[in-house]
């Protein structure tokens, strides 16, 4: 079997309307991201979903709680929080260049193949814990281009490139499977 996962990325912060990089810190989210929240629900099929885990961080907590809060269980995983961008976090985006970090590390955080040495033991906690389920997780950039690199089989560098985020062709949820 498998288990199949529908990626939702939070909603819009205070961050990132600033052009920040959030990393770590908990990040809020701006009105707009609140109502983007709300207004998922609308754009789902919640039935179809047997359980929701966002990130630890808070700015995913509150889009999960906003978008699921009272109509699935939500769990939290520290494993799916966004990339330690260490120095950087709460720095103009522009200084975070993913491309340089694959590998090597930010200064005093993570690398990208860190992020990914966490996705891929999420993953295997997926397998073992929802195989045959649709779960729901709500999160953050880094991790989703690591599901990218994962379920696709492409190279961060390929998974950077066709990032989403580079042509704001936001969707309501990815689907990835974990097999």
């Amino acid at each position: 079997m498998a288990v199949k996962i529908v990626y939702f990325v939070h909603g819009t912060t205070t961050d990132n309307a600033e052009h920040k990089a959030t990393g770590w810190l908990p990040g809020v989210l701006t009105e707009k991201g609140i109502q983007q929240s709300k207004d998922l629900e609308k754009q789902i099929n919640i039935d179809e979903i047997d359980l929701v885990i966002s990130s630890d961080l808070q700015r995913a907590i509150d889009s999960a709680n906003y978008t699921f809060g009272g109509k699935k269980e939500i769990l939290h995983d520290k494993r799916i929080r966004e990339c330690n961008y260490g120095k950087l976090c709460g720095a103009e985006a522009t200084l975070v260049k993913y491309e340089a970090h694959i590998i090597e590390r930010f200064p005093d955080g993570e690398s990208l193949k860190d992020v990914e040495k966490r996705i891929r033991d999420f993953c295997e906690y997926l397998k073992e814990n929802y195989d045959g389920k649709t779960v729901a997780l709500v999160a953050h950039k880094a991790p989703q281009l690591a599901f990218e690199v994962i379920t696709n089989n492409i190279t961060w560098e390929e998974a950077i490139a066709q990032d989403w985020r580079k042509t704001k062709a936001w969707q309501p949820g990815w689907i990835y499977i974990i097999e």
